[in-house]
This record gives C-alpha cells, sequence and structure tokens, in this order.
C-alpha cells in the first residue's frame, strides 16, 4: 500500500528550481476563501541543493511571493521535499490576493495583457471584493489563483506562471 503524505500547516518544504539550487517554501494557511486550498510562502533565498539551513535562517529570509497550491499533490508527484515544521507562519492577516476574469481567450482573440477588473481578498475572508483597477495596497496583492505543483516549481524558479495571465500595470 501506498504511503499517504499528509501535510499540515508550518511543514517546510525545498523545492529544487535547477541542478544546483532550491528554494523553501511553507505552508502557512487553508484558503477556504478560495477552493480550501493550501497557502504557502516561497521565500526568496536560493542555496545550493547540498545546504541545509537551520530552520530559523529559512524563517528570516524575505518572501518572494504567496501562492495557492496543493502541497499533498507536490509531494507525491516528487516537487519537493517535506524538510521541517515551524510554528512561525508570519503575518497571514495582512496577505491580500487578487483575482480577474480577464484571464484565458477564445480562439482567435487575443490575451488581454492587462486589467482593470480585479477582485481582492484575504485569507479566509467571506467574499471577494471587486476594485476594478489596482491602487494603492492592492498593487502588492498576490495572485491568489490555485497553481499546480509543475506552475510552483516555475514560480519558484523565477518565472511568471501561468504565463498569459494579465498584469495591472
Amino acid at each position: 500500500m501506498a504511503k499517504r503524505l499528509k501535510t499540515k500547516i508550518g511543514d517546510i518544504f525545498s523545492i529544487p528550481i535547477n541542478e544546483n539550487e532550491k528554494r523553501y517554501m511553507q505552508l502557512i494557511a487553508y484558503d477556504l476563501t478560495q477552493l480550501n486550498s493550501d497557502v504557502v510562502r516561497i521565500f526568496k533565498k536560493k542555496y545550493s541543493l547540498q545546504e541545509s539551513p537551520i530552520v530559523t535562517k529559512i524563517l528570516q529570509d524575505d518572501i518572494y511571493t504567496y501562492v495557492h497550491c496543493s502541497t499533498d499533490i507536490g509531494l507525491k508527484m516528487d516537487m519537493w521535499q517535506k524538510e521541517e515544521n515551524s510554528h512561525e507562519i508570519g503575518d497571514i492577516e495582512s496577505i491580500i490576493f487578487r483575482d480577474t476574469n480577464d484571464y484565458g481567450y477564445n480562439e482567435g482573440q487575443d490575451p488581454i495583457k492587462i486589467s482593470n477588473n480585479w477582485s481582492v481578498w484575504r485569507i479566509n475572508a467571506k467574499d471577494f471584493k471587486y476594485i476594478g483597477k489596482l491602487n494603492g495596497i492592492y498593487k502588492n496583492s498576490y495572485m491568489g489563483l490555485v497553481i499546480n505543483p509543475i506552475g510552483i516549481v516555475e514560480i519558484a524558479k523565477g518565472n511568471k506562471y501561468p504565463p498569459n495571465y494579465p498584469d495591472f500595470e
């Protein structure tokens, strides 16, 4: 019988991003507003594959991005490895996500590159708030799509994923 992999809030994972380097991410919440998906924070610093930094060093790093995903599926696909767990998950109350219906297009149409039709929310908010154009604090919001494990690796590599998702300016 296959071993059941289950992740929990606080779990820290290493994500190989090329033949020599990795980044770390941490599961920090489950967002009921966005399909009850996992919310992770990916840290900015890249480490060599041989390095094994202590948890406090990883958690002191700047945040590269916050993103929704399924950490369980990523483990099953062997896209990342579970390393440690820490109860220190940062301030999840201040994280703002954004989404737009301007994503996707029909055959023969050009994709929308800049959207002015944004909705925003915080983790486990009751509803999405339609704001239109992103201004003020909303310019610092994070893309709120639920990203598949392959996309998480692309984001950790520093690539835009999905590549055709609209920008706001």
